[in-house]
């Protein structure tokens, strides 16, 4: 229960502001859909989103930009969702891209497909005109994302000019946009990674598998912990071995990274979470370390 007789908790008042923000995008937009990629931030927004328009069915497809290098145990659970609710799912891969050569592939040690996914993107939201795209980032996962309106407006390029965004004064939001330009929409702006945790808990979400400690083979780079993949190329001098360990976040497994850890629970992440000091991108996501403006580049692109 989120609710202690007519007082609000924090979980339920950030649940609310999120339930306010899918119903005024399905208010407005004629076309919207929602980024789905089996991470537990995407997982907690569908939960919110089915909760909002309960017991009608989610009125938008879910969306998942696939790279080809996924984790199999959140494409299963990706696809379990899916059957079980009956949503719509729309798959843009980033394999079409390469195929098609509209994005060239990277080779080698390091390599990773994780950049081509804004092209996938792009294109995924030209080809079904979607014009509201709701993504799952929140403002504490990292610098530029702490920078985003909730309603992020969307050139026809998809390009995002963080010194051009609309205010937001009162939660009143501006949608408005010209054919070929859309709105990115972050109903979970304003959780963090804790509140997140403590909404699992407290709603009892499933997630995949891989959030919890099990045993991995993995690789050390860059300060992290890569799993061994077949999509992960050794580098000269680089070895393997098994330690127990989850993730944090979940993206493209040439470049995400996961953590040591024994908590098998809910609530022993909840503790975990509690005591880190390290965002979750910041300590597990390689593509978060390519400059210090890496992320705010991507955006400006189109990346999520």
């Amino acid at each position: 229960m989120l609710t202690t007789g007519y007082e609000l908790t924090h979980l339920a008042a950030l649940e609310a502001e999120s339930v306010h923000i899918f119903r005024e995008v399905a208010a407005t937009a004629q076309r919207p859909v929602l980024l789905f990629s089996g991470g537990k931030d995407s997982v907690v927004m569908f939960h919110v989103a089915r909760k909002a328009f309960w017991p009608a069915p989610v009125p938008f497809p879910l969306m998942h930009v696939d790279t080809g290098h996924n984790f199999d145990e959140v494409i299963d659970y990706r696809d379990r969702v899916v059957d079980k609710t009956g949503v719509r799912l729309v798959v843009s891969s980033v394999q079409d891209d390469i195929d098609a050569g509209r994005v060239v592939e990277q080779t080698g040690p390091g390599a990773s497909r994780n950049r081509l996914q804004t092209t996938s993107l792009l294109r995924g939201i030209r080809e079904n005109n979607f014009d509201a795209v709701f993504g799952g980032a929140r403002r504490d996962e990292e610098k530029a994302r702490a920078k985003e309106r909730v309603f992020s407006f969307r050139d026809e390029f998809g390009a995002w000019d963080p010194r051009a965004q609309r205010p937001e004064l009162w939660n009143l939001y501006n949608g408005r946009h010209n054919k070929g330009e859309h709105i990115r929409v972050f109903p979970l702006s304003n959780w963090t990674e804790l509140d997140i945790w403590q909404y699992i808990a407290a709603e009892e979400i499933e997630l995949p598998s891989i959030y919890y400690a099990h045993r991995r083979e993995v690789v050390p780079r860059d300060g992290m912990l890569l799993a061994k993949t077949p999509y992960v190329e050794l580098a000269p001098g680089e070895t393997v071995h098994t330690e127990q360990v989850r993730f944090r976040t979940v993206g493209d497994a040439t470049c995400t990274g996961c953590v040591l850890s024994d908590a098998l629970t809910v609530e022993q992440v909840i503790d975990e979470v509690a005591a880190t000091r390290l965002t979750e991108r910041g300590a597990t996501r390689a593509d978060d370390r390519i400059s210090e403006s890496g992320m705010e580049d991507r955006k400006k692109e189109g990346y999520f």
